[in-house]
Parts: C-alpha cells; sequence; structure tokens
C-alpha cells in the first residue's frame, strides 16, 4: 500500500480507503460470485467446520492463558508473574479470538456445544458473547454504516501521531479497561444475565487463587487484560476497519495487511489477520480464511497495491494525519453490549 486517499460517503468518514484504480472489477469468475463469496462445491468445502481439531485448539488457548498463570503461581516468584503478565496477551487473544468464532457458531458444529465452551472462553476474558454476537452481526451486515456498533472506533483515520499516542497510553495504563468495567458493573446492577455469568465466573476463579495462597495469579489475569491486551487489542482493530467507509464492496470497509509469524503469535493467532477473506465470508471458520485469502487474490480481486508489507507500516500511516487531526474518543466495546440484551 502506497499511500491514502481523502474520502467522504454514506456512513463513516474515512481517509484509508485504496483509490478506485487499486479496485480492479474482476467478478465473477468460475469460482466467485460477484460479491467474491464462492460458489456453492467450493464454499461447501471452506465453511466445513473440523471439530476434532478446534478441540485441540481450545485446548491450546487455555493452556497458554490458564496453563500459563498456574505454571506462574506454582514457580511463585516474582520473574514468573511478570513473565506471566506479558504472556497472558497472547492468551487473552486467543481467549477472545476463539469466543469469536464460537459467536460466528464456528467452533463446533453441535450448537450447544459451541456456545458452551465459547462462553467459557469468552466470558473468562470479560467478553459477553452471546450480547457480542448480536452486535457483531450488525458489524458484518453492514460495516461502518449506521448500525455499526464500533463506529466511533474506526473514525476518523488517518490521526495525528500525538493523538494515536494518546491513545495507545490511555490503554496501556488501564483507563480504556476502567471504562469497559464501568460497563460490565452497570450491566451487573441491572442483573443482566451474561453480566451476572462473567461475574460468577471471575469470582470463583478470583477464590481458587486467594484459596490457594496465591492473589496474585488473578492479579496477572486480570492487569494484563487491563493493559496490555487493551493495547493489542486496539492495535488489530484499527487495523482492520479503521478510516474505511460503508460500501458493498469489501475492499472498502476491510484493510489487507501481509501477515508475519510475530504478528500472528502475539496478535492475530487462529489467522484473525485474514481479515477481508472472513468479511467476504462470515461463514468460513478460521482455519479455511488463508484458502479463501488466496482465493481472492488468485482472481485479480485483491491486488498486492492495497496491501500493506506489515503490521507496523500500516500504523505509520493511520497515524501520519495532520497535526490536530483526531478520532472520536472510543475505546471498542461491543464486546460487552448489554443494552443489545
Amino acid at each position: 500500500m502506497t499511500g491514502v486517499v481523502v474520502s467522504e460517503r454514506a456512513g463513516v468518514a474515512s481517509n484509508m480507503v485504496p483509490p478506485a484504480a487499486q479496485l480492479p472489477e474482476v467478478l465473477p469468475t468460475d469460482r466467485l460470485n460477484e460479491r467474491a463469496k464462492p460458489v456453492r462445491a467450493l464454499r461447501d468445502e471452506l465453511r466445513r467446520i473440523p471439530n476434532a481439531r478446534n478441540a485441540v485448539a481450545v485446548l491450546a488457548t487455555l493452556l497458554q492463558s490458564f496453563g500459563v498463570v498456574i505454571a506462574a503461581a506454582a514457580i511463585h516468584t516474582w520473574w514468573s508473574y511478570l513473565l506471566a503478565f506479558v504472556l497472558m496477551t497472547r492468551g487473552h487473544v486467543c481467549l477472545n479470538i476463539l469466543g469469536h468464532e464460537a459467536a460466528h457458531r464456528l467452533l463446533f458444529s453441535d450448537r450447544r456445544a459451541n456456545d458452551w465452551i465459547g462462553r467459557f472462553m469468552a466470558y473468562s476474558s470479560y467478553q459477553a458473547m452471546l450480547a457480542y454476537r448480536r452486535a457483531h452481526f450488525a458489524h458484518h451486515r453492514d460495516e461502518m454504516g449506521p448500525n455499526e456498533p464500533d463506529a466511533s472506533l474506526y473514525a476518523g483515520y488517518p490521526i495525528a501521531r500525538d493523538s494515536w499516542r494518546r491513545k495507545l497510553t490511555r490503554d496501556a495504563v488501564g483507563i480504556s479497561a476502567y471504562k469497559n468495567f464501568r460497563v460490565l458493573i452497570h450491566a451487573i446492577r441491572r442483573r443482566k444475565p451474561e453480566a451476572l455469568q462473567i461475574l460468577a465466573l471471575h469470582v470463583v476463579m478470583l477464590g481458587v487463587s486467594v484459596a490457594f495462597m496465591r492473589p496474585l495469579a488473578y492479579a496477572v489475569w486480570i492487569l494484563s487484560w487491563s493493559t496490555l491486551w487493551r493495547v493489542s487489542n486496539r492495535l488489530r482493530s484499527i487495523a482492520e476497519h479503521g478510516g474505511m467507509i460503508r460500501s458493498k464492496d469489501r475492499r472498502e470497509t476491510t484493510h489487507v495487511i501481509r501477515q508475519t509469524l510475530l504478528a500472528r503469535y502475539w496478535m492475530v493467532p487462529y489467522h484473525t489477520g485474514w481479515h477481508l477473506a472472513h468479511h467476504v465470508d462470515m461463514g468460513v471458520p478460521w482455519r479455511n480464511l488463508p484458502r479463501l485469502h488466496d482465493e481472492l487474490v488468485a482472481s485479480g480481486w485483491i491486488v498486492p497495491e492495497i496491501e500493506y508489507p506489515t503490521y507496523r507500516a500500516f500504523w505509520r500511516a493511520c497515524s501520519s494525519g495532520a497535526d490536530g487531526s483526531v478520532s472520536e474518543r472510543a475505546d471498542g466495546i461491543s464486546f460487552l453490549a448489554f443494552d443489545d440484551d
């Protein structure tokens, strides 16, 4: 991606949409329809849910989250807790991503297993999965449209570097998390079922850590979510839709960023970074998103000119706005969308 363009269209105002010259009209093809979705035979193949492999992914995520904190508590030294604090950044990312997969009903083909396991993963990381499902489907139906739940999070990019720095600082010191917890507490007071279930799970988690005389274990859990994960979540979210617009062409709603091993480990595991493919067909499980992305590239619909070479290149672009340019103060709370209950 060589630059950004200024654009004002219906929905969210944007400055980061690829120019029309970089969006060739090549659809439909024999493998993709006019909306870039796979044709029936390919779609059926790509939408198959691999239950056994996803069960392994769930176990791996539990090891990389609960397992990390339990190991730190067992070692019980300052460095073990510090290391767990850092590693739990990825732990919370994985919990939230599999919660997102379950929200799409793509974690397991059995609906009951999908929702029970998905809710546990999501609730562990303070995500109200069922409320989030409703808000998130509104996001997919009309990205950046009038019902976009996180419109203010994505709008106004690129912004000035000092504004970008202030946003990340608010995330890093826990201010954004404080706002999220206020929403959760308000929902608990209104006795929203999911909020009460999240509270119950975390009371149990805190109780277990205290019972084993390891209260620092839960402190690591909540503090890592409140600081490092908040930074990671903003960096990922803006890289998905920051500065894009409402459009039937999803190349104008969703960024394309080349996936590196480091980014895939820390910030976008489980193929989350192939986000345009996810928005082209949200019924494709995470394991097959790279295959769908390759189909989009092979068709000529995704061209190299609209792909950022790294996440760092994108973040430089999204923070390259004129001095004084800011986006709305928003902290992305669609994962706690209790008002939709």
